[in-house]
């Protein structure tokens, strides 16, 4: 999956990032190098989906894509 990414300069230094195809998942960093740690992490966190909280039907299947 390739996603596009926004790099912003933070007022108070450093950078902050957004992921427009995944709304609201956005974090900073003080250098591109931190930013883009974070922004792997934060990715991960914005599509992981913890199936526990999801009410399933007996019939219901889950599917595990890659795009």
């Amino acid at each position: 999956m390739k996603l596009k990414v926004i790099i912003h300069p933070a007022e108070e230094g450093g950078f902050w990032a957004e992921v427009p195809a995944i709304q609201g998942c956005a974090t900073q960093g003080d250098t591109i190098e931190e930013l883009l740690t974070n922004l792997y992490e934060a990715v991960e966190a914005c599509l992981s989906v913890d199936l526990e909280d999801i009410e399933l039907a007996q019939n219901d299947r889950v599917l595990e894509i890659a795009v």
